[in-house]
């Protein structure tokens, strides 16, 4: 290797692109300090950065995980701000937008206060300067964390997450997808024409060549799918097979992006709170277990298990059936049943393998039997009310000329 040629730097990234992700973050940085003021560069708390194989399903997807993360804000999509007024500037003036620009165009778009409470950024990074310039990023925001702490800027610089999210297909369904999306466009733009409307689609001319649809994906493969791998070690990672359908797809979402108190809390917060467990892992097997214990009621306790199930249909069906619309009966009943507590169980676990949620309360009342001759005591009988309550989903009514 001769000289002028960079060198890895050991994690696959050339000591020429450490440099210029430093060169491209510190005069990005500078530039935003000058303008705004130190304490004023507030960036989201959480950004999820969103990058994915061509046809994985970026754009599909995006609305989802914005609705599932409650964020107010829509995506900032890197190549939109690529036909920014900035950007076209530059470019109208025959001048490049490279990863400078790229950079300096995103973080001020982060700046906004949209963006507080988290943002989702689609397509960044995508070269080894731009991932560089991420960690940058993300090591200032916690340097600022700690000058900032204890004063009254501290409220804007909490601590910040960093999510790599990357939905991947393999070769053979990217193109498939891609040629499929180019066609379904054209279909679509054609019919807009011929209702003489605007054509509502761009076509990309990688979606109407096999050819080039794969070197679109090769490109991905090899220009951006290693920079991102590079971030595995230092960022949360989540790497989404985004083959099949769309259900199936957000479902894996769901899954990897639950919350883990041990990756995003201070280890102080996660040591106090942490003997409490996640409720994903209470309720893991709570179906199976269900199943187990009514199976065991009708083999060891069938008796019991038989009035209980005689008791709902005869006391309760017809009171649930009467309340369907509203999704709510609350019943009070007096029974020897409930007077074994292994038959509330039963009559818990009953209600919920089929879809109710019941609640049984027991209510101790002392009722007047007999005075006592020549002492005027009250003798006195204790009456056990128990006071169930049922929820379920209930009847939705349109009304009016709704």
């Amino acid at each position: 290797m001769s000289e002028s040629q960079p060198r890895p730097s050991g994690n696959g990234v050339s000591d020429l692109e450490v440099k210029d992700g430093q060169i491209i973050f510190d005069a990005v940085w500078s530039s935003l300090e000058k303008e705004f003021g130190r304490e004023k560069l507030s960036f989201p708390r959480e950004i999820f950065w969103l990058n994915g194989a061509p046809g994985a399903g970026k754009g599909t997807n995006t609305q989802f995980i914005l609705k599932y993360r409650d964020y107010d804000a829509e995506p900032v999509v890197v190549s939109d701000l690529l036909s920014s007024p900035e950007a076209r500037k530059r470019i109208d003036a025959g001048m490049l937008v490279g990863d400078r620009e790229v950079v300096e165009l995103l973080f001020r778009k982060l700046l906004s206060a949209e963006y507080e409470s988290g943002a989702i950024v689609d397509g960044f990074p995508r070269s080894m300067v731009q991932v560089e310039c991420l960690k940058h990023l993300f090591a200032r925001l916690n340097d600022l964390r700690t000058e900032f702490r204890g004063t009254a800027h501290g409220p804007r610089f909490p601590k910040p997450h960093f999510h790599i999210l990357v939905l991947f297909v393999d070769e053979n369904e990217s193109v498939r997808r891609q040629i499929k999306r180019g066609l379904e466009a054209q279909e679509a733009n054609e019919k807009a024409r011929r209702e003489g409307q605007p054509a509502p689609h761009e076509v990309r001319k990688t979606d109407l060549s096999e050819e080039a649809a794969r070197n679109r994906y090769r490109v991905f493969k090899e220009r951006t799918y290693e920079p991102l791998q590079s971030l595995r070690t230092i960022f949360h990672y989540h790497f989404i097979n985004a083959q099949g359908t769309l259900p199936e797809v957000q479902a894996r979402i769901i899954k990897e992006l639950q919350y883990q108190s041990s990756l995003e809390l201070s280890e102080e917060s996660h040591d106090l709170i942490s003997p409490i467990p996640l409720a994903s892992q209470i309720v893991q097997h709570a179906r199976q277990d269900l199943v187990r214990r009514l199976d065991d009621y009708a083999e060891r306790n069938a008796e019991i298990f038989r009035q209980v199930i005689e008791l709902i249909q005869g006391k309760f069906l017809p009171i649930i059936k009467a309340h369907a619309i509203s999704g709510q009966a609350h019943v009070n009943i007096e029974t020897p049943v409930f007077d074994d507590p292994l038959a509330i169980s039963m009559f818990i676990d009953i209600f919920s393998e089929r879809g109710f949620h019941a609640v049984v309360d027991q209510h101790r009342i002392e009722i007047p039997e007999t005075i006592v001759a020549g002492t005027g005591k009250v003798i006195t009988r204790v009456k056990k009310v128990w006071r169930v309550s049922i929820r379920f989903e209930g009847s939705e009514i349109r009304r009016g000329g709704a």
